[in-house]
């Protein structure tokens, strides 16, 4: 009997150590959230200037998945501008090439008959992956995801060796382990966009 007590008592309080974990990563997502909605007007106006209007939640994920709105390279788009890291420290310039730079992804993943979770994997990866998912059926999928990574675009910027690094996200959790292959992008970017999109939708 006072096993079976203390083991309940251990349920207990487990349980409710779970739902305090639960509710604080879900204070600290909707405050992620409210911080990404701060420019929401600025990115209405960027997506209506490319003609993607419809992309706009799009692009407000991209922006939580990539900075949650809380640095001035909102969407990380000083590599495809200037070639390296921490060249944009204004936060409109950062949207301004991010978005254009998601429009030309979109377009022609359109134009390969590929489809929007290819050309959003793409501004993670640049623009030959939606050539590589054109031949492979148009369709993005981690599995798709991890060949390219693997196999072209790690060896393509100098891991030869499949080096791999940490990286313990639920998607790669559960899916390897916990794994990226260094200088090979985020094969799981497509689907951690995709995720946060959610918490946009439901939270804002």
């Amino acid at each position: 009997m006072r096993l079976a007590k203390a083991l309940r008592r251990i349920i207990v309080l487990l349980l409710i150590l779970l739902l305090i974990g639960a509710g604080y990563f879900g204070f600290k997502i909707r405050k992620n959230v409210q911080q990404v909605m701060t420019y929401e007007d600025l990115v209405k106006q960027e997506v209506e200037k490319n003609q993607i209007p419809e992309y706009k939640e799009l692009v407000l994920a991209i922006i939580y998945t990539e900075s949650k709105g809380r640095t001035n390279d909102l969407m990380q788009s000083s590599e495809s501008a200037y070639g390296q890291q921490h060249m944009i420290h204004d936060p409109q310039e950062s949207i301004e090439i991010g978005v254009s730079f998601l429009a030309q992804s979109i377009a022609k993943a359109d134009e390969a008959g590929c489809d929007i979770w290819t050309a959003v994997q793409a501004y993670n990866f640049g623009l030959d992956y939606i050539d590589y998912i054109k031949e492979r059926g148009g369709k993005n999928s981690v599995e798709l995801a991890e060949e390219y990574s693997k196999n072209v675009l790690s060896p393509l910027l100098g891991n030869t060796t499949q080096k791999t690094y940490r990286y313990y996200r639920p998607q790669s959790v559960l899916y390897n382990g916990g794994f990226l292959y260094s200088n090979g992008g985020n094969m799981f970017y497509a689907d951690l966009v995709k995720m946060n999109g959610q918490f946009i939708k439901w939270l804002k």
